[in-house]
């Protein structure tokens, strides 16, 4: 019986790496991000979106440029429902992604989009940017860069 407690242990202790990937309605990022003097970069992807997948790496090399600074990123998943959370999970395993990785729970874009911002119409990749600090906030449809965000941040930053 220990035997099999200590595999069941040394089993469970393999999967804490993995990363939990929460269910988010729109409310709740929203929310979320506007509680606190953290400058938040949310960007809208999915698994299944070439372009998605591709700008990925940059949201990596942004969190090296602002580390240990007020920044977050935050990667919502708009995958569908039947790749919650398995799917979403093993691609990022995958890929290694090192940031929060959430899922949007809500399937109507008409309730969800104007939550988050009216300026997007509904393509991805999207990234919504927000500070509270400076009350600034910034909508993105299409692929973006490190290198653009890196002066949008710093302007903001140097707000403050």
């Amino acid at each position: 019986m220990k035997y099999i407690a200590f595999i069941i242990l040394l089993i469970g202790s393999l999967h804490t790496n993995a990363q939990q990937i929460q269910a988010y309605k729109a409310d709740e990022l929203m929310q979320r991000i506007s509680k606190t003097d953290t400058f938040y970069i949310v960007n809208f992807w999915a698994t299944w979106c070439g372009p998605c997948v591709k700008e990925l790496p940059q949201f990596t090399n942004l969190a090296a440029q602002f580390a240990g600074r007020p920044v977050k990123i935050i990667l919502m998943s708009l995958d569908f429902k039947d790749a919650y959370p398995k799917k979403v999970a093993a691609f990022v395993q995958k890929k290694k992604l090192q940031h929060e990785v959430v899922w949007l729970n809500e399937t109507n874009a008409n309730e969800f989009i104007p939550k988050i911002d009216n300026r997007w119409q509904g393509s991805i990749p999207a990234t919504l940017l927000y500070y509270k600090k400076t009350e600034y906030t910034n909508f993105f449809e299409g692929t973006i860069t490190a290198q653009q965000l890196q002066l949008l941040i710093e302007k903001q930053l140097a707000l403050q």
